[in-house]
């Protein structure tokens, strides 16, 4: 190699091409690894060296050249490339490796316009010097280099226009934890910051992308689930369009419930006009899903709901597989097909099932939801009505539709409303549970929207976060993580703005939480049991009964100490 080659730094300086350089930060990089080689490294990155190479430029060969590496026998690669990731984004994001104090990074950041000027106003200098005290910046070596290119593609606060990054995980983890408990007293929010800050940083607590990405900037929503229902008219449609825009722009995942819309050639304004269908309405509901992405953070996504009775199920059913043509598929959407006990005890009868448009059957939408024997006697009465418009389909035939879409496109789900509502801490018959969430995790009452700026509809929220099981070592972990949990996502309640007057209705008289775990898989497999037969259910029950009674102690604790919702 020519030897009076120059690099040209980050900043735009040159100097001569130093090697040395390049192997002390490979061997920073694997200090305290097993089974890796710096020697493979450089070896494996076939550096072209031209005069004038760009330093960051080596820097990306390197990692890429560490993370070719990673395989079964050598893991411990993944951390080594992590760690030359991390070292590039702090040069990125800094212009050098040591991280720049605290108080002096969020002044710089909140002038730039990337974090929220409460921050400065919240916190004097001081309390950022004591914030700085709690910050481990060794802890970024911890991460895997799958985890850092998850923040670096995700989490951490950057122009997503020109790539440039401005701040470190640790800063993402202390910064999120001081906005959470700003307005706890000034007495005890410090060790509240440093709890949460341990707690997230040590990979304990799991935050979803919402919290991760936006908490710290001046863009304020921060749930992960929203659940908006329509009703059956142009203004509530619109309203639920406009809702998912508002949403889906600020991070959020949709659920949509559109099972009140009339099915095709329901008459409208006493037959001056006939219906075009759930169709059309449907692919609305996919443009405004589509026209933004979750903050830039990846692209909008909702699941759409409707119930197994509804008089054009059998096209709906289709909507996402591959067959047909663009106007009648709408692929870009996920569903949700609502089922209850008397759809199964036709399919087992061998019987059948009668198809109405909702519009057509006075009370039996509701009572789908809220009232079993009440919809059961409607549902027959219609049945035997012979003037009311409907369809009569084989049960085993329908059910098996829906199956074998479900097995083709995987993105077909299944909700049994009567299940949901008496499994419920809602009671029906006053708030009934009448569809689901993106990821049909969560169960939450709603009322459509007649205007978006509508006060008596209900959006539902549900902001998230998880236990990480595969680093909690002792179930009695759980109580101080659960009051961590607990106070921090409420807190977030009141920090976050609301687009649609509906959704700050709902979340302030109900301030839902959700609450789960991840590495699930690896919490069996550490201690010894498997997923697939039953040496499992002792380990899971003890560990999810410590879980829910720790997380409702944390809730009824703050409830004493705040009041009710």
């Amino acid at each position: 190699m020519n030897n009076n080659l120059s690099v040209t730094k980050r900043n735009g300086e040159k100097e001569p091409i130093d090697l040395e350089k390049i192997h002390k930060v490979i061997t920073w990089a694997a200090k305290g690894l097993n089974n890796v080689s710096v020697s493979q490294v450089e070896i494996k990155a076939h550096i072209q060296f031209y005069d004038g190479i760009k330093t960051a430029e080596i820097h990306e060969t390197l990692i890429k050249s560490a993370a070719d590496l990673i395989s079964t026998e050598a893991p411990d690669y993944q951390y080594l490339a992590a760690r030359l990731a991390i070292f590039h984004l702090r040069k990125k994001a800094f212009g050098e490796f040591e991280p720049p104090k605290l108080f002096n990074h969020v002044a710089r950041m909140v002038d730039m316009g990337k974090y929220d000027t409460h921050l400065l106003e919240d916190y004097t200098p001081e309390e950022f010097a004591e914030m700085d005290s709690y910050i481990d910046h060794w802890r970024d070596m911890n991460f895997s280099y799958a985890a850092v290119k998850q923040l670096e593609g995700k989490y951490l606060v950057q122009n997503r226009v020109t790539g440039e990054i401005y701040e470190s995980a640790q800063f993402l983890y202390i910064l999120v934890a001081a906005c959470l408990f700003a307005n706890y007293p000034k007495e005890t929010r410090l060790q509240y910051v440093r709890r949460f800050y341990d707690a997230t940083s040590t990979f304990k607590l799991s935050l979803p992308t919402p919290i991760m990405s936006g908490v710290r900037t001046p863009t304020r929503q921060f749930s992960s689930c929203v659940l908006i229902e329509t009703g059956d008219s142009l203004d509530s449609i619109n309203a639920t369009a406009s809702a998912i825009v508002k949403y889906v722009s600020q991070r959020a995942g949709i659920g949509v419930n559109a099972g009140r819309i009339r099915a095709l050639g329901s008459p409208i304004r006493g037959g001056e006009a006939f219906h075009t269908g759930c169709i059309p309405f449907y692919k609305y509901f996919q443009t405004a899903v589509k026209s933004c992405s979750q903050g830039g953070v990846r692209g909008g996504a909702a699941t759409l709901f409707y119930p197994l009775w509804h008089m054009e199920v059998e096209s709906l059913l289709v909507l996402k597989n591959n067959r047909g043509v663009e106007e009648n598929r709408v692929r870009h959407l996920d569903y949700g097909v609502q089922f209850n006990k008397l759809m199964y005890q036709r399919m087992m009868k061998d019987d059948y099932i009668t198809l109405f448009s909702p519009s057509d059957v006075p009370g039996l939408y509701d009572a789908f939801f809220a009232d079993q024997p009440k919809f059961e006697e409607l549902y027959v009465k219609y049945e035997q009505d012979e003037s009311i418009r409907k369809k009569r389909i084989k049960a085993m035939e329908l059910f098996g539709l829906f199956m074998q879409e479900r097995a083709s496109t995987g993105r077909i789900y299944l909700q049994n409303v009567d299940h949901c509502n008496t499994h419920s801490p809602f009671d029906p018959k006053v708030a009934p549970v009448r569809q689901s969430n993106l990821c049909l995790e969560i169960a939450l009452p709603t009322k459509p929207l007649e205007h978006v700026n509508d006060e008596n509809g209900e959006i539902a929220l549900c902001t998230l976060s998880a236990f990480n099981l595969g680093a909690i070592k002792s179930l009695d972990e759980f109580e101080e993580l659960s009051d961590l949990a607990v106070r921090a996502l409420d807190s977030l309640l009141d920090y976050q703005d609301y687009p649609v007057p509906a959704a700050y209705n709902a979340t302030m008289n109900r301030r839902t939480l959700g609450i789960g775990v991840i590495n699930f898989a690896y919490y069996l497999a550490k201690n010894g049991v498997k997923y697939s037969d039953f040496s499992a259910n002792s380990l899971v029950h003890k560990t999810f009964e410590a879980m829910q009674y720790h997380l409702l102690k944390a809730s009824n604790n703050l409830a004493k100490e705040k009041g009710a919702c």
